[in-house]
């Protein structure tokens, strides 16, 4: 007689008294029968209790998701039966892929009934790649569906089987991990396979499982990833990253810079305790243009780059026309605002009647614009081969950039106003340097403004930065350059053709007037950053930078007297003004958005809300881009846009790159960007992402998600 099916069990459980008294050896073997039953019923009554269908076993339900155990069938055979341990986790929250990176433990499970049943190996989806305070994993979030078989030590028999399971996972937000557990319990009839409705979650399972790649593959001995295949370029490869199956292989938490050669891409790993020489396997992640992503398992065998000569499908003569291109439209970006002081007082001194040294000043003016370009893209391009997370306008995200940059804006403001006139005694500061006359005045100018008013991207800046920063260093450095170019053009206009410079009034006693006028928006200047210190080193970096303005301002006044004295104690403020860098450090705080109802970017959130299908609109902005806040207070903050973003449940998610942020550099990297402000729309019901404009108007937003939606 076959084991009885549930419903039997309880009929048998309740018709056992009476029941005739048979042989006593007959009477023990029903009365083990009735046991095991009652045990069955148990579970069924306590296990399955909650179970939601068939091919679902009871939830574990937990502040920060649900897990259960499902089938892809209501009906099993054989010995091998396909399950599953499903995971939704809610925004916020995060499991472990099977190498969990710095930090973690994966998921596990173990069948404890049938006795003797084998556990196979999860198949995992492709992670996502979570860096938060210096660590860096890889996590699963959202709905995962972790497949895997369990193989009986017998077939099933015609009542069936059912299946308990006890489960350890590990779940996680930004700032705390939870060990949780859980048994879970799920019965199959016996037959042939029937689908269940949880059969979409395995076939959706099976098409997000990373397949092999027919590309070659392979890695240097200083852990250069080598891609080849055809197709592959910058048209179908936007970004990229590579998750390795073994764990302590890699640093983790270092971005991995993409560079492309002939037939292929690269990628820049930084290894740890990979061996040069060996192959490395893992999951190859692949992005395209318009956001769609592509994952391949891989084993790199080890080899070197075959193709020697990079090649770029986009002319290199674009991207040097759009750096250029971009480099002119900058000087009429928010961004260059500071500096039109010092740039208005420039247009005036090339006013003079000597047109040859006009020209020799606009040249030397542009000398200073070019150079300081090239060296700050030369400066990110050795911070990204050295693996760091950097990106266009990084120089903003330090606290001491910034309070140098006031205290040199400060003392120019100073000398414009009249507290002190540059001498030979301190024309080789910068401060008397950028605001005396003179070729060496108009180059330390030119320095100065690609300095301050480069912190956001222009439109055709971005594609050639990002251009740059994958093409081989001749060409990077010819795109810096004609970023550079642009930003000068209109001082060169006005030296070299004669009709311009005739257009400007001639010196005059208004100059000395206009200097004066023009201190007050240097003075702005600082007050500008001085908000911006506030934002990334709090109150006590504001009042370290303001402590150092009166000690500058001291310096200056004092220093007019030209005794011993006098300058000794200018000498001694200066000292002490430099002795407060060191004690600068960035804030542990929180920036908040200035628009209302704006929740803060986080990989893990945005992956959760696309996987339920919400509209998202994303603004990567920071403190210190004049454009970014602009496009807040314009296109963002005003009641018409809010009303738009509720009427379509559009959630807005803002992306703070004040402060350093690898999470926010890898993001736009992964749109071809490398610098701010950048807006991405991601339409409902996993629509293909829509990048906007640099520069935003309402209509433009609210059009956008009328239209997508």
């Amino acid at each position: 007689m076959h084991g009885p099916l549930v419903a039997r069990n309880i009929l048998g459980v309740v018709s056992l008294r009476n029941m005739p008294i048979r042989k006593p050896e007959c009477a023990e073997r029903r009365c083990r029968r009735a046991l095991r039953s009652i045990l069955a019923l148990i579970v069924a009554m306590f296990v399955l209790g909650a179970q939601a269908n068939a091919a679902e076993s009871n939830r574990i339900v937990t502040d920060h998701g649900t897990v259960s155990l499902v089938s892809p069938s209501e009906t099993a055979t054989g010995t091998a039966i396909p399950l599953g341990l499903l995971f939704r986790t809610k925004p916020g929250w995060h499991i472990y892929w099977k190498n969990p990176g710095d930090a973690g433990e994966p998921p596990t499970v173990d069948v404890t009934q049938p006795v003797a049943a084998k556990v196979g190996d999860f198949t995992w989806p492709a992670p996502q790649w979570f860096v938060v305070a210096g660590v860096g994993d890889y996590v699963e979030t959202g709905t995962v569906l972790l497949p895997f078989t369990t193989t009986l030590h017998a077939p099933i028999d015609a009542s069936g089987t059912t299946i308990v399971a006890a489960a350890k996972w590990l779940t996680c937000s930004e700032t705390i991990c939870i060990p949780e557990r859980g048994t879970f319990a799920i019965h199959l009839r016996a037959g042939t396979p029937v689908p269940s409705s949880e059969t979409a979650l395995f076939t959706r399972a099976a098409s997000d499982t990373p397949q092999p790649t027919s590309y070659r593959t392979r890695i240097a001995a200083d852990g250069e990833l080598i891609v080849t295949g055809s197709g592959l370029g910058p048209s179908t490869v936007a970004s990229a990253h590579f998750f390795p199956d073994l764990a302590q292989s890699l640093v983790n938490v270092a971005p991995q810079p993409l560079s492309f050669v002939d037939g292929g891409f690269t990628l820049h790993l930084k290894t740890a305790g990979w061996k040069p020489g060996t192959q490395i396997g893992g999951v190859l992640e692949t992005t395209d243009p318009a956001g769609t992503t592509r994952a391949s398992t891989i084993v790199a065998s080890p080899g070197q780059i075959v193709p020697s000569a990079p090649v770029v499908q986009t002319p290199l003569v674009l991207f040097i026309l759009g750096a250029f291109l971009g480099g002119l439209i900058l000087n009429l970006m928010p961004c260059v605002f500071p500096v039109l002081a010092i740039k208005a007082f420039n247009v005036a001194n090339l006013g003079i009647a000597d047109r040859s040294a006009a020209r020799l000043q606009s040249l030397a003016y542009a000398a200073g614009a070019i150079l300081a370009m090239v060296a700050l893209g030369s400066l990110l391009l050795a911070l990204r081969a050295g693996g760091q997370s950097f990106g266009w306008g990084f120089e903003f995200q330090s606290p001491i950039f910034i309070t140098v940059m006031a205290w040199l804006i400060f003392a120019i403001g100073l000398n414009f106003a009249g507290l002190f006139e540059v001498t030979s005694g301190i024309s080789n500061f910068g401060s008397g340097v950028a605001a005396r006359g003179g070729l060496l005045g108009s180059f330390a100018t030119g320095l100065l403004a690609v300095a301050v008013a480069t912190p956001c991207t222009a439109p055709f800046m971005g594609a050639a930065v990002a251009a740059a920063l994958a093409a081989p260093p001749l060409a990077a450095l010819s795109i810096f350059a004609a970023l550079g170019l642009g930003v000068a053009l209109p001082f060169l206009l006005l030296g070299f053709v004669p009709g311009l410079g005739r257009l400007l009034p001639k010196p005059g006693p208004w100059m000395v007037v206009l200097r004066q006028l023009l201190a007050f928006p240097m003075f702005a200047t600082v007050v500008w950053l001085m908000w911006v210190m506030g934002k990334e080193a709090g109150a006590d970096g504001t009042l370290i930078l303001a402590s150092g303005g009166v000690l500058i301002a001291f310096a200056l006044w004092v220093s007019r007297f030209g005794s011993f004295v006098p300058r000794a104690l200018a000498l001694a403020a200066i000292i002490a003004t430099l002795s407060l860098l060191p004690r600068i450090s960035e804030s542990k705080t929180t920036a908040e958005s200035s628009v209302s109802g704006a929740v803060p970017y986080s990989e893990g959130t945005l992956a959760s809300l696309l996987a339920a299908g919400t509209p998202v609109f994303v603004d990567m902005s920071a403190a210190w881009c004049i454009t970014c806040l602009a496009n807040e207070s314009v296109a963002l903050a005003p009641a018409s846009t809010h009303a738009a973003f509720l009427a379509h449940h559009v959630t807005l998610m803002v992306g703070d790159w004040t402060r350093r942020d690898p999470a926010i550099t890898t993001y736009l990297q992964a749109h071809g960007r490398d610098g701010v402000p950048l807006y991405v729309y991601y339409p409902p019901h996993h629509g293909s992402p829509h990048l906007l404009p640099q520069i935003l108007t309402p209509k433009m937003v609210t059009d956008e998600i009328g239209r997508s939606s």
